[in-house]
């Protein structure tokens, strides 16, 4: 690639002259007719290298050879050789705007082909391909100029579900949207707090002016960009894999509601999580109530962002404090208590 300074070292540079080549072509204009070696001790170059850019510059025709091979060389004037170089660089400008065209239109046919394994479902959603959706949280990171809100329950940084699109949690992104005053709004999930390197990645991230909160879940994985655009995952059931734009306004309507009860529920960083009006902690009353809906310890281990062990682990705190011997006396016990509701 030619630089600027290149340019500026060597004229010729953007046509494709090296500078070597190019001190060769003007000692020649001063000294017609000097072999390579009087012009490797002239220049102070190798001699090999002269040769080399004497063969060059016969390639391009603005030198040539006199007589016998070891005679000296002779340039082409200026002028002529100046208009060589630029028609052969002419023409390798128009072969290569020729190859953008063909690849212009080659991508155009692959997009028209697989639209179909990709199409919109209705006006205002799109479906993109899971390797495409770093690039496109990043883009709409880049153009967000007011707010983002964020459901982490994946990940262990505040990025990892946020503009940088990167499951590492790179606060890079995050420091960008708020370097430009961007408010940014995180919700966590608990378990978060118990991981000391998310916490003081979190911790830092709050310190530059991110709002973070947790909550015991989080019922999806979501990025919303000036309440007009957001992400999510397709879901393990959808038939096309991949994430969801939705730009509907409906729809972002009940998604930033959603995102506002979330918020209003959820624990800011560092302040402890007070316990239920039973006295239960957060993670007791919602591991109950997940419980009471038929998951098992492994599905509601996923979904809080904690271990099995740990699931069971409340689970026996729960059985101790209902003064239950199992967990269908527990449901029994919880509902007579008012901690779950009677079902029907």
């Amino acid at each position: 690639m030619v630089t600027s300074l290149d340019t500026v070292r060597n004229p010729l540079a953007c046509l494709g002259v090296d500078t070597l080549s190019e001190r060769v072509y003007r000692s020649l204009l001063l000294h017609p007719g000097e072999r390579a070696a009087e012009l490797a001790r002239r220049l102070d170059a190798p001699e090999h290298q002269v040769r080399t850019c004497l063969d060059g510059l016969a390639d391009l025709s603005v030198v040539r050879p006199y007589g016998e091979p070891g005679a000296g060389y002779y340039p082409v004037g200026p002028e002529r050789a100046m208009a060589l170089l630029l028609g052969r660089r002419q023409a390798e400008l128009a072969a290569h705007q020729q190859r953008i065209e063909t690849a212009r239109a080659a991508a155009a046919q692959l997009i028209a082909e697989c639209a179909d394994h990709y199409p919109n479902s209705v006006a205002g959603e799109e479906v993109v391909p899971p390797w495409d959706t770093p690039g496109l949280l990043a883009e709409l990171g880049h153009r967000a100029h007011r707010e983002v809100l964020v459901f982490a329950p994946h990940g262990t940084g505040a990025t990892a579900d946020s503009p940088a699109g990167d499951q590492t949690g790179d606060p890079t992104a995050d420091q960008e949207l708020l370097a430009r005053g961007v408010r940014l709004r995180t919700v966590h999930l608990d378990s978060v707090v118990h991981n000391p390197p998310a916490r003081a990645r979190l911790a830092r991230l709050s310190e530059r002016g991110a709002a973070v909160r947790t909550a015991p879940v989080l019922p999806l994985r979501m990025t919303i960009f000036d309440r007009r655009t957001a992400v999510l995952p397709s879901g393990p059931g959808e038939d096309r894999p991949g994430t969801v734009v939705l730009r509907r306004p409906g729809v972002l309507t009940a998604l930033c509601a959603l995102f506002e009860g979330t918020w209003a529920d959820a624990t800011p960083l560092g302040r402890p999580a007070a316990p239920t009006a039973q006295g239960l902690s957060r993670q007791q009353a919602q591991t109950l109530e997940l419980l009471a809906d038929g998951l098992t310890d492994e599905v509601i281990a996923k979904q809080m962002g904690v271990s099995s062990r740990t699931i069971r682990r409340i689970v026996a705190e729960l059985l101790q404090q209902l003064q239950a011997r199992s967990r269908f006396e527990a449901g029994l016990r919880a509902v007579q208590a008012g901690l779950l509701p009677a079902h029907p």
